[in-house]
Protein backbone atom coordinates (compact mmCIF):
# COMPACT_ATOMS: atom_id res chain seq x y z
CA UNK A 1 0.00 0.00 0.00
CA UNK A 2 1.54 3.48 -0.63
CA UNK A 3 0.44 6.15 1.97
CA UNK A 4 -1.14 9.60 0.30
CA UNK A 5 2.19 12.17 -0.22
CA UNK A 6 0.19 15.00 1.55
CA UNK A 7 -0.94 12.59 4.51
CA UNK A 8 2.65 11.32 4.95
CA UNK A 9 4.15 15.18 4.87
CA UNK A 10 1.90 16.43 7.35
CA UNK A 11 2.48 13.29 10.11
CA UNK A 12 6.08 14.18 9.40
CA UNK A 13 4.79 17.68 10.25
CA UNK A 14 3.16 16.79 12.99
CA UNK A 15 6.26 14.19 14.41
CA UNK A 16 8.52 17.41 13.91
CA UNK A 17 6.52 19.89 16.30
CA UNK A 18 6.62 17.33 19.33
CA UNK A 19 2.95 16.25 19.05
CA UNK A 20 4.53 12.22 18.42
CA UNK A 21 5.06 12.38 22.34
CA UNK A 22 1.67 10.68 21.80
CA UNK A 23 2.27 8.26 19.24
CA UNK A 24 3.09 5.21 19.85
CA UNK A 25 6.93 3.86 19.04
CA UNK A 26 5.74 1.58 16.80
CA UNK A 27 3.62 4.60 14.88
CA UNK A 28 7.03 6.14 14.59
CA UNK A 29 9.06 3.70 13.37
CA UNK A 30 6.32 2.81 10.30
CA UNK A 31 6.73 6.73 10.27
CA UNK A 32 10.37 6.40 9.73
CA UNK A 33 10.09 3.39 6.94
CA UNK A 34 7.79 5.27 4.60
CA UNK A 35 10.52 7.39 3.65
CA UNK A 36 10.78 8.37 -0.27
CA UNK A 37 7.76 6.68 -1.87
CA UNK A 38 7.92 9.48 -4.00
CA UNK A 39 10.92 8.04 -5.45
CA UNK A 40 11.12 6.93 -9.21
CA UNK A 41 13.43 3.59 -9.50
CA UNK A 42 16.34 3.86 -11.72
CA UNK A 43 15.89 1.54 -15.08
CA UNK A 44 16.23 -1.71 -13.68
CA UNK A 45 19.22 -2.41 -16.67
CA UNK A 46 21.49 -0.14 -14.25
CA UNK A 47 20.64 -2.24 -11.36
CA UNK A 48 21.32 -5.33 -13.43
CA UNK A 49 24.21 -3.96 -15.11
CA UNK A 50 26.00 -1.92 -13.30
CA UNK A 51 27.27 -3.70 -10.19
CA UNK A 52 30.05 -4.19 -7.91
CA UNK A 53 30.83 -7.39 -6.93
CA UNK A 54 34.46 -8.17 -6.57
CA UNK A 55 34.12 -11.95 -5.54
CA UNK A 56 32.75 -12.87 -9.01
CA UNK A 57 35.22 -9.89 -10.65
CA UNK A 58 36.42 -6.21 -10.25
CA UNK A 59 35.22 -5.25 -13.74
CA UNK A 60 31.30 -4.72 -14.18
CA UNK A 61 30.39 -6.32 -17.15
CA UNK A 62 32.38 -9.35 -16.71
CA UNK A 63 31.06 -9.88 -13.39
CA UNK A 64 27.61 -9.81 -14.62
CA UNK A 65 28.63 -12.27 -17.30
CA UNK A 66 30.18 -14.57 -14.65
CA UNK A 67 27.05 -14.28 -12.19
CA UNK A 68 24.50 -15.05 -14.70
CA UNK A 69 25.52 -18.30 -15.53
CA UNK A 70 26.25 -19.04 -11.78
CA UNK A 71 24.63 -21.21 -9.41
CA UNK A 72 24.36 -18.68 -6.89
CA UNK A 73 21.13 -17.82 -9.05
CA UNK A 74 19.66 -20.80 -7.56
CA UNK A 75 21.15 -20.54 -4.20
CA UNK A 76 18.33 -21.19 -0.76
CA UNK A 77 18.82 -19.09 1.96
CA UNK A 78 20.62 -20.39 4.74
CA UNK A 79 21.79 -18.40 7.54
CA UNK A 80 23.87 -18.88 10.85
CA UNK A 81 22.88 -16.31 13.51
CA UNK A 82 25.10 -16.51 16.82
CA UNK A 83 27.30 -15.12 18.84
CA UNK A 84 25.98 -13.11 21.65
CA UNK A 85 22.27 -13.87 21.38
CA UNK A 86 19.97 -16.25 23.39
CA UNK A 87 18.45 -17.79 19.91
CA UNK A 88 21.01 -18.68 18.02
CA UNK A 89 19.43 -20.50 15.02
CA UNK A 90 19.54 -21.12 11.11
CA UNK A 91 17.37 -19.09 9.19
CA UNK A 92 16.25 -20.62 6.17
CA UNK A 93 12.39 -19.96 6.44
CA UNK A 94 11.18 -16.29 6.09
CA UNK A 95 7.58 -16.65 6.44
CA UNK A 96 7.87 -15.71 9.82
CA UNK A 97 8.99 -11.76 8.65
CA UNK A 98 6.37 -9.36 7.10
CA UNK A 99 7.82 -8.47 3.55
CA UNK A 100 7.88 -5.20 2.57
CA UNK A 101 8.51 -2.63 -0.50
CA UNK A 102 10.69 0.39 -0.22
CA UNK A 103 12.53 2.34 -3.00
CA UNK A 104 15.71 3.40 -1.39
CA UNK A 105 18.52 6.03 -2.98
CA UNK A 106 21.81 4.06 -3.16
CA UNK A 107 24.84 6.15 -3.40
CA UNK A 108 27.87 4.28 -4.25
CA UNK A 109 31.20 5.60 -2.73
CA UNK A 110 32.84 5.80 -6.68
CA UNK A 111 30.59 8.72 -6.97
CA UNK A 112 27.29 7.43 -8.61
CA UNK A 113 24.14 6.87 -7.55
CA UNK A 114 20.80 5.03 -8.65
CA UNK A 115 17.30 4.65 -7.07
CA UNK A 116 16.28 0.66 -5.86
CA UNK A 117 12.68 -1.21 -5.23
CA UNK A 118 13.76 -3.63 -2.92
CA UNK A 119 12.01 -6.53 -1.54
CA UNK A 120 12.82 -7.96 2.23
CA UNK A 121 12.39 -7.80 5.83
CA UNK A 122 13.52 -4.93 8.15
CA UNK A 123 16.30 -6.29 9.92
CA UNK A 124 15.44 -5.47 13.81
CA UNK A 125 12.61 -8.27 13.09
CA UNK A 126 15.32 -10.81 12.76
CA UNK A 127 17.18 -9.17 15.51
CA UNK A 128 14.42 -9.10 17.94
CA UNK A 129 13.58 -13.22 17.01
CA UNK A 130 17.83 -13.54 18.09
CA UNK A 131 17.55 -11.80 21.14
CA UNK A 132 21.29 -10.56 21.53
CA UNK A 133 22.58 -10.30 25.26
CA UNK A 134 22.97 -7.11 26.81
CA UNK A 135 26.81 -7.77 25.74
CA UNK A 136 25.87 -7.36 22.62
CA UNK A 137 27.06 -3.79 20.67
CA UNK A 138 27.77 -4.66 17.02
CA UNK A 139 26.21 -6.87 14.32
CA UNK A 140 28.64 -8.65 11.98
CA UNK A 141 27.79 -10.18 8.47
CA UNK A 142 29.85 -12.64 6.53
CA UNK A 143 29.39 -13.05 3.12
CA UNK A 144 29.53 -16.68 1.30
CA UNK A 145 32.72 -18.36 1.01
CA UNK A 146 32.79 -20.91 -2.37
CA UNK A 147 35.55 -20.99 -4.45
CA UNK A 148 33.79 -23.23 -6.99
CA UNK A 149 30.88 -20.16 -7.35
CA UNK A 150 33.20 -16.85 -6.92
CA UNK A 151 36.39 -17.10 -9.17
CA UNK A 152 38.46 -13.98 -6.83
CA UNK A 153 37.75 -16.31 -3.94
CA UNK A 154 39.31 -18.94 -6.10
CA UNK A 155 42.18 -17.23 -7.47
CA UNK A 156 43.25 -15.30 -3.91
CA UNK A 157 42.06 -11.80 -5.71
CA UNK A 158 41.52 -8.62 -3.96
CA UNK A 159 40.07 -8.92 -0.81
CA UNK A 160 40.30 -10.88 2.08
CA UNK A 161 37.87 -13.31 1.72
CA UNK A 162 34.97 -14.22 2.62
CA UNK A 163 33.46 -10.92 2.67
CA UNK A 164 32.41 -8.90 6.09
CA UNK A 165 30.94 -6.36 7.06
CA UNK A 166 29.25 -4.74 10.71
CA UNK A 167 26.58 -2.18 11.65
CA UNK A 168 26.28 -0.66 15.53
CA UNK A 169 23.50 -2.54 17.18
CA UNK A 170 21.28 0.80 16.78
CA UNK A 171 21.81 1.18 13.08
CA UNK A 172 20.65 -2.66 12.46
CA UNK A 173 17.69 -1.86 14.72
CA UNK A 174 16.75 1.05 12.70
CA UNK A 175 13.60 0.52 10.54
CA UNK A 176 15.66 1.83 7.44
CA UNK A 177 17.86 -1.11 7.65
CA UNK A 178 16.61 -4.15 5.65
CA UNK A 179 17.39 -7.68 4.51
CA UNK A 180 16.91 -7.65 0.93
CA UNK A 181 15.70 -11.50 -1.10
CA UNK A 182 14.28 -9.12 -4.08
CA UNK A 183 14.38 -6.30 -6.28
CA UNK A 184 12.35 -4.93 -9.04
CA UNK A 185 9.76 -7.63 -7.17
CA UNK A 186 11.67 -10.50 -8.61
CA UNK A 187 14.12 -12.22 -6.14
CA UNK A 188 17.55 -10.93 -6.37
CA UNK A 189 19.57 -12.10 -9.01
CA UNK A 190 23.33 -13.39 -8.50
CA UNK A 191 24.95 -10.18 -9.52
CA UNK A 192 22.70 -8.38 -6.75
CA UNK A 193 23.85 -10.46 -4.19
CA UNK A 194 21.50 -13.46 -4.39
CA UNK A 195 19.81 -15.03 -2.16
CA UNK A 196 19.69 -12.64 0.59
CA UNK A 197 22.01 -8.96 1.15
CA UNK A 198 21.72 -6.56 3.42
CA UNK A 199 20.55 -2.63 2.30
CA UNK A 200 21.72 0.68 4.61
CA UNK A 201 20.55 3.29 2.71
CA UNK A 202 22.26 6.03 4.37
CA UNK A 203 25.86 4.67 3.79
CA UNK A 204 27.74 3.60 0.81
CA UNK A 205 26.91 0.97 -1.38
CA UNK A 206 30.01 -1.51 -0.35
CA UNK A 207 28.60 -1.52 2.83
CA UNK A 208 25.52 -3.60 1.56
CA UNK A 209 26.40 -7.09 1.99
CA UNK A 210 25.24 -9.46 -0.71
CA UNK A 211 24.87 -13.32 -0.12
CA UNK A 212 25.18 -13.03 3.72
CA UNK A 213 25.98 -16.56 5.02
CA UNK A 214 26.73 -15.55 9.02
CA UNK A 215 24.99 -12.82 11.15
CA UNK A 216 26.70 -12.77 14.81
CA UNK A 217 26.25 -10.42 17.20
CA UNK A 218 29.51 -8.85 19.13
CA UNK A 219 30.93 -7.12 21.77
CA UNK A 220 33.61 -5.44 19.92
CA UNK A 221 33.25 -3.34 16.46
CA UNK A 222 33.90 -6.13 13.64
CA UNK A 223 36.94 -4.71 11.28
CA UNK A 224 34.85 -4.65 7.95
CA UNK A 225 36.90 -6.06 4.71
CA UNK A 226 36.88 -2.43 2.73
CA UNK A 227 38.51 -0.91 6.14
CA UNK A 228 41.07 -4.26 5.92
CA UNK A 229 42.06 -3.66 2.99
CA UNK A 230 42.58 0.24 3.09
CA UNK A 231 41.63 1.66 6.78
CA UNK A 232 43.04 5.42 5.19
CA UNK A 233 40.16 5.39 2.30
CA UNK A 234 37.19 3.04 4.19
CA UNK A 235 35.80 3.39 7.28
CA UNK A 236 33.50 1.31 9.65
CA UNK A 237 30.75 3.70 9.44
CA UNK A 238 30.51 4.95 5.49
CA UNK A 239 28.20 6.99 6.33
CA UNK A 240 27.56 9.16 3.30
CA UNK A 241 28.81 12.83 3.55
CA UNK A 242 29.25 15.16 0.98
CA UNK A 243 32.09 17.10 3.59
CA UNK A 244 34.46 13.86 3.61
CA UNK A 245 36.08 13.50 0.53
CA UNK A 246 37.60 9.99 -0.47
CA UNK A 247 41.12 10.34 -0.83
CA UNK A 248 41.30 10.34 -4.51
CA UNK A 249 38.02 12.01 -5.39
CA UNK A 250 35.43 14.39 -3.96
CA UNK A 251 32.13 13.16 -2.19
CA UNK A 252 30.40 16.33 -2.50
CA UNK A 253 28.37 15.58 -6.08
CA UNK A 254 27.80 12.24 -7.91
CA UNK A 255 26.55 11.26 -11.20
CA UNK A 256 22.90 9.73 -11.16
CA UNK A 257 22.85 6.63 -13.63
CA UNK A 258 20.81 7.30 -17.01
CA UNK A 259 21.01 11.27 -16.16
CA UNK A 260 23.84 13.76 -18.08
CA UNK A 261 24.33 15.56 -14.96
CA UNK A 262 25.86 15.40 -11.64
CA UNK A 263 23.62 16.71 -8.81
CA UNK A 264 24.74 17.33 -5.23
CA UNK A 265 25.51 14.76 -2.33
CA UNK A 266 23.63 14.71 0.62
CA UNK A 267 24.81 13.91 4.67
CA UNK A 268 23.56 10.23 5.17
CA UNK A 269 22.22 10.27 1.45
CA UNK A 270 18.82 12.57 1.93
CA UNK A 271 17.88 10.46 5.36
CA UNK A 272 19.82 12.82 8.07
CA UNK A 273 16.19 13.72 9.38
CA UNK A 274 15.67 9.87 9.90
CA UNK A 275 19.02 8.77 10.76
CA UNK A 276 21.00 11.53 12.07
CA UNK A 277 20.16 11.34 15.79
CA UNK A 278 22.45 7.98 15.63
CA UNK A 279 25.76 9.89 15.34
CA UNK A 280 24.81 12.89 17.40
CA UNK A 281 27.75 12.54 19.51
CA UNK A 282 30.21 11.16 16.94
CA UNK A 283 32.97 13.38 14.71
CA UNK A 284 31.81 12.86 11.57
CA UNK A 285 35.46 13.11 10.18
CA UNK A 286 37.27 11.26 12.29
CA UNK A 287 34.80 7.99 12.24
CA UNK A 288 34.30 8.35 8.30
Amino acid sequence: MVTDKNYYLNRRNFLKLGAGTIVSSQAIAEELAKTNLDLVPSDSEYAYNYVNFYEFSTNKSECVRLASKSSLNDKAISIEIGGLCENPMTLTDLSAFKIVERVYKLRCVEAWSMNLPWQGFELRELINLAKPISEAKFVKFTSLYDPDIFPDQRFNGVLDYPYVEGLRLDEAMHPLTLLATGLYKEKLKAQNGAPIRLVVPWKYGFKYIKSIAKIEFTKEQPISSWEKYNPNEYGFYANVNPNVPHPRWSQASHRVLGSFFKEDTQLFNGYEEEVGYLYKDLDLRKNF
